[in-house]
Parts: structure tokens; C-alpha cells; sequence
């Protein structure tokens, strides 16, 4: 069964575990100096938060697989909704290590489809094998996924603005 996945960047992650455990529930289910993880069942989500600087706020959204067929399957499916998808193959990342694919929805919301293979000590730094499934030339990865199309220069939500 697939899982949904949400990754936020957070200002303070002492301030962040304590909210999201009350919110929850629950504990983290893997807990460092600068990330969290809470792998709940209701609803079946892999909640996370990191503490590793840029901007706070989401980070990206994603679907957290099982195996490498379903693993294909949805990549493919990605790939059909965005046109290109980032294949990272040995990625180490998030405390974990395993394979992915990356692909940007119209908003510019980045999604991560993966299967994890293995948990690791260290938050990790990137991937054996990148390539790029399109027509176009992606842009540059780092860890927790490719640098969005659309720059950090997005306009802001007006004060006030429904759901700011």
C-alpha cells in the first residue's frame, strides 16, 4: 500500500517536534538533531521535517512506495502528468537510502515518488545515478530533490488572502 508523503522545512525543529507529536499523537518514529519523521497509519501519511536551512515551509510532497515494480509504475505515471521526471538511482537522503523520481506539477509543487531500502546515520548527500526522463534539460538536484523550475522569487500570498 502506498503512503502519502509531506516534507516541510521548519525555523525551529525542537518547536516543530513538540507541535506535530501533540497534533499527531504521537512521537517521531526517527528523531535527529535537525530532522523528524512520523510514520503514522490514520492517516497513512510519511509526515517530515527538516531543519537544514532554506525557506521554511513545504518542502515537497510526495508517494512512498512499497517495491520497485510499484516504484515504476508510479514514476511512470509521474512522468505522464509532467512530461520529464529526475530518475535518482542510490540516493541517499532524509536520514534514508533508496530510489526515486522527481517531477514538478504546473504550481511548481515538487513531487518525490521512492522506495526506501535502507535507514542511514547521516541525513545524506545525493545519488549514485541521475539521469533525466524527457525531452528537456532538467535542472540541478541536491538532496530532497531538484531545484524547482520556478525560482524563489514567486510572488507571495497578500496579507489577509484566504488560507494565508
Amino acid at each position: 500500500m502506498n503512503r502519502l508523503h509531506v516534507h516541510l522545512h521548519v525555523r525551529d525543529i525542537g518547536e516543530s517536534v513538540r507541535f506535530y507529536s501533540t497534533l499527531f499523537g504521537s512521537e517521531p518514529t526517527k528523531r535527529e538533531s535537525d530532522y523528524a519523521k512520523w510514520m503514522l497509519d490514520n492517516p497513512r501519511v510519511n509526515f517530515a521535517i527538516s531543519a537544514r536551512g532554506g525557506e521554511a515551509g513545504l518542502g515537497h510532497l510526495g508517494i512512498q512506495v512499497e517495491d520497485e515494480a510499484e516504484l515504476g509504475a508510479v514514476t511512470a505515471r509521474a512522468k505522464d502528468a509532467a512530461g520529464e521526471v529526475l530518475i535518482e538511482r542510490g540516493a541517499t537522503c532524509c536520514y534514508a537510502s533508496g530510489n526515486k523520481s522527481w517531477a514538478e506539477d504546473p504550481q511548481g509543487v515538487r513531487w518525490e515518488t521512492f522506495h526506501t531500502t535502507g535507514d542511514l546515520t547521516t541525513f545524506g548527500v545525493g545519488a549514485d545515478e541521475m539521469h533525466t526522463e524527457v525531452a528537456a534539460q532538467s535542472t540541478a538536484s541536491g538532496c530532497c530533490g531538484p531545484v524547482p523550475k520556478a525560482t524563489a522569487e514567486k510572488p507571495k500570498a497578500a496579507a489577509g488572502a484566504c488560507c494565508a
